[in-house]
Order: structure tokens, then C-alpha cells, then sequence
């Protein structure tokens, strides 16, 4: 197979972005520009190992989602070229979601979702975090309690509390996903709640919700009246 440089101009993904714009590339030849080269033992392009990646994962949010282990399984991709789709794949991540800052005004659990779901999406272990809030709901900061395994975290509320209490929170807010996409609360999930609502009312500290994400879903604990 040709190398890309040696395919006429208006054929080359960089060429073909600069001059019509990165819209009209498509899902490979975009990752052949990340790629940058192809395969020299099998002689195949950037855009060849773009498309078989593609074919390989079915989709590129499955694609996004592989390990750097995952994707050396395919033939020319070593750990350089995985760094670099990992990184690409991250820093995507990272432009869609858009968190509560501090001294943003919490109003209601669409805002959470809408915040957080591309960051919670598509982990594979539960991040549990904390959002401490003032007297107005504004935001001062956010917690990472625990990353559990695949299927749970470890939640103890002292861990909660302790950075709560210091500082000077008036209300908390939590926030948790579920890796299996499916944001249902667990018995598990339900009991938890339950515990860090009483820790919190023997402190005189508002526990606003409890948002689980789960892939293009949520549910909110305050929302269904748990």
C-alpha cells in the first residue's frame, strides 16, 4: 500500500482539513492525523490503521473507552501511538465536560448531570465525589472521596465529613457513577445515602442530593424523594 504523503493532495487527511475544514473529514481520517504514520512491517497507511481500529472497537466512543493494552492488540499500534490516543481521547473528555466551579450556584440535579456526564460517562470503577457548597449553594470545591472497583466504592462518612467540616461547608451535594451505565441506585447506593443524610443533619449540614450518572442517564435521590 502507498504511503499517504504519496497520494495526491486533495486525497491527504491534513491537507483535505486545511482546505475544507476538519468537518469534512471522517471518524478515520481524523485518526490517521493522530496516527500520523502506518504500519511499515505491513505496509499499511495511518488511515488503513485508522479504520481498522474503527472496525476492531465499532464505534469511537468504544474506542475512547480501550486500555492502553487493548489497543496495542492491533497490529503497528505500540505504546507511543496508544499514549497519544489515550491523550487525545482524555483531552476530549476534559473540553465536553464542563464542572461546577467555584462560586457556580447549584440549581437543580439537570445541572449536575449536564456537568459531569461526559467526565463520568465511561469510567470503569465508580468515582464517588463531594461537592461542598456554601449557605446560597455556590460552589467551593470538589472532593474525589473514593475510586472504587468495577462495582462499588468504599464510602465511610467520616471521609465525607472531614473536609466538609473543614471547610466551613453549609451543604454538600454527591455525586457518584456506575459503570455499567445504568444509573438505578443500588441497595448499596440507597443505605449509603441514608447514612451521610443522618451524618450530615447531626452536624447541622444540608445534604442537598445524591446524583448517580450513568451513560445518557441520571437519577437523583432528591428528585425521587429518596
Amino acid at each position: 500500500m502507498r504511503s499517504i504523503k504519496n497520494w495526491p493532495e486533495d486525497e491527504r487527511p491534513r491537507e483535505k482539513l486545511l482546505r475544507r475544514g476538519a468537518e469534512a473529514l471522517s471518524d478515520a481520517e481524523l485518526l490517521a492525523l493522530v496516527l500520523r504514520t502506518g504500519d511499515a512491517a505491513s505496509g499499511s497507511s495511518a488511515l488503513d490503521q485508522a479504520r481498522e481500529l474503527l472496525n476492531r472497537f465499532g464505534s469511537l466512543r468504544a474506542l475512547g473507552q480501550a486500555g492502553s493494552s487493548e489497543l496495542q492488540q492491533q497490529k503497528g499500534i505500540g505504546p507511543a501511538k496508544a499514549a497519544e490516543l489515550l491523550g487525545v481521547f482524555e483531552l476530549a473528555r476534559r473540553f465536553a465536560a464542563d464542572p461546577l466551579r467555584p462560586g457556580a450556584r447549584y440549581g437543580c440535579s439537570l445541572d449536575v448531570y449536564r456537568h459531569y456526564h461526559e467526565r463520568l460517562r465511561d469510567r470503569k470503577k465508580e468515582v464517588f465525589l463531594t461537592l461542598l457548597l456554601d449557605a446560597k449553594n455556590r460552589v467551593i470545591r470538589e472532593i474525589q472521596v473514593s475510586e472504587g472497583s468495577l462495582t462499588a466504592s468504599i464510602v465511610h462518612p467520616r471521609e465525607v465529613f472531614a473536609p466538609v467540616i473543614r471547610e466551613s461547608a453549609a451543604a454538600v451535594l454527591f455525586i457518584h457513577n456506575h459503570p455499567s451505565g445504568d444509573p438505578t441506585p443500588s441497595r448499596e447506593d440507597i443505605e449509603l445515602t441514608a447514612r451521610l443524610r443522618q451524618a450530615g443533619e447531626m452536624m447541622g449540614i444540608r445534604v442537598l442530593d445524591h446524583i448517580i450518572i450513568g451513560n445518557g442517564d441520571y437519577v437523583s435521590f432528591a428528585d425521587r424523594g429518596l
